[in-house]
Formats: C-alpha cells, sequence, structure tokens
C-alpha cells in the first residue's frame, strides 16, 4: 500500500451518479462520493483544488463534447471518468458507439493528468438491472481494456454485492443514497493507494422481510414520483440536466 502520494487538485466528470445524487445534504444539494474524496484528499493538502463538472442525464457524447474539454484544460493531478451507464440503460443503445466516445474521452483526459481514474460503476439489484446485463458488461470489460491501455486505475464498484443491495440506494431507484456514496468514495481511495479507512465492500446485515402490502405501496410511490417522469422525459427528448450548469465549473480551492 502506498502512503506517500498526494494529489494537488480533482476534476470529476460524469453524470449523476459523479453529481452525487441521491446524497441530499438538508440545504437540499448533494454532495456524492467525488465531494466525500476531495474532502479526504483536501485534508492532506491545503492548497488542494478541486472541480466537478458532471451534471445529471448526462449522456456519454454529451460528457466528451462539454467536459473533456475544459476538464483537460484544467490539468489536473487526478480526474475521474465515469460515464456511458445512462445510454446502456436506454431502450435503443449502440454500446460499440458509447465504447468509442469513452474511449475518445480516455484518450484526451489521460496526458493531462497524474491519474485517471475509470470505473465500473454500481448497479442496483433487480430486473431491470438484469435486464441491461448483457450491455453493461460489455461497457465495463472495455472499461478495463481502457485501464490497461492508458494505465489508469479501474476501481470495480459493479462487482460489489453489498453497494448493488437495494438498501444502498435511494427511493428513485436509480441513485446512491449517503450510505452507497460514502461506500464508493472509500473504494477510489483505496484504488489510490490510500491506507483504508473501512472495509466499503463490507457485507450489510441480513434483510428485514418486508411484508407484500409494503412493498406494492412502495412500488406505487415509485412509479408516481420516479418512474412516470422519468419516462415523460424519454418521450419527449428532455433530460433531467437541460439547461443545469455543472456542480463546481472551476478549479478552485477545496471548501468542506
Amino acid at each position: 500500500m502506498q502512503t506517500n502520494i498526494t494529489y494537488s487538485s480533482f476534476v470529476a466528470i460524469g453524470d449523476s451518479f459523479t453529481e452525487g445524487m441521491s446524497d441530499e445534504l438538508p440545504d437540499g444539494t448533494y454532495r456524492g462520493w467525488a465531494d466525500l474524496l476531495a474532502g479526504r484528499l483536501a485534508a492532506r493538502d491545503p492548497g488542494f483544488r478541486y472541480a466537478n463538472l458532471a451534471v445529471r442525464g448526462k449522456l456519454i457524447g454529451q460528457i466528451v463534447e462539454e467536459q473533456t474539454g475544459p476538464a483537460a484544460a484544467m490539468g489536473a493531478d487526478l480526474v475521474t471518468l465515469v460515464g456511458g451507464l445512462n445510454d446502456v440503460l436506454r431502450p435503443k443503445c449502440d454500446v460499440a458507439r458509447v465504447c468509442e466516445l469513452l474511449g475518445e474521452a480516455a484518450e484526451r483526459l489521460a496526458p493531462t493528468c497524474k491519474r485517471l481514474v475509470l470505473m465500473r460503476s454500481p448497479g442496483r439489484r433487480g430486473p431491470v438491472f438484469e435486464r441491461f446485463l448483457p450491455r453493461i458488461e460489455q461497457l465495463f470489460s472495455f472499461i478495463d481494456e481502457l485501464g490497461a491501455r492508458h494505465d489508469a486505475t479501474v476501481v470495480d464498484v459493479y462487482a460489489s454485492e453489498p453497494v448493488g443491495d437495494p438498501r444502498m440506494w435511494a427511493e428513485d431507484r436509480l441513485h446512491l443514497n449517503a450510505e452507497g456514496h460514502r461506500r464508493v468514495a472509500e473504494a477510489v481511495w483505496q484504488a489510490l493507494g490510500y491506507e483504508p479507512e473501512e472495509d466499503w465492500n463490507a457485507p450489510l446485515p441480513p434483510a428485514v422481510p418486508v411484508g407484500w402490502l409494503s412493498r406494492r405501496t412502495s412500488d406505487v410511490r415509485f412509479a408516481r414520483q420516479h418512474l412516470g417522469p422519468w419516462i415523460g422525459r424519454r418521450l419527449t427528448g428532455r433530460s433531467s440536466g437541460d439547461g443545469r450548469p455543472p456542480k463546481r465549473a472551476e478549479l478552485l480551492p477545496y471548501e468542506g
């Protein structure tokens, strides 16, 4: 385990996962694994700077077009690139094209930083996840290839049973809750070579059985509050990130 690593700057790019949904703070903003990681890195370097260009709902083409250029220009020591799942979870998707675009992003970013981090990002276990499994595994296989090609760090959170457990996910069933984001931050921290602070992949206690009525009530609430609006956006070509600026558009000193 390396212990003398220092990163003085960090840029995160991606979609809602990197933006931090649904690790909600009391003021209604989102924190997330990238913010948590930045806070821990900043504790090691008083001059540490952080930018998070992620925007919810972005597809990999939008990430490449809108985020990779600014990120590369910042010349940060550490860059995390996570994207593509929004694409492969759509009914129609050219996975080969998604991989091609992700490769373009990595090609652009790798020469500009000391360490590029890619991720086999997590998914909530369940029927929807299983339906898209072949696409997801094709994408993640390519991410492994990218990691080897660019000497990038690949963090495998996808393989984690605990992080895939529904208890780690918010009510919308699309985004991690606070505990899920905390575990991802620890996983990246360890992958960067820092001493573990905990076992991010520790098993969860046995789940308490939920009655039929409670399950159905939860399903109805999910369909009304989350699934319906999501389908509406897909049918009309809209995105939850339309018109939304990056989370932290400039590489500035981190203040937790």
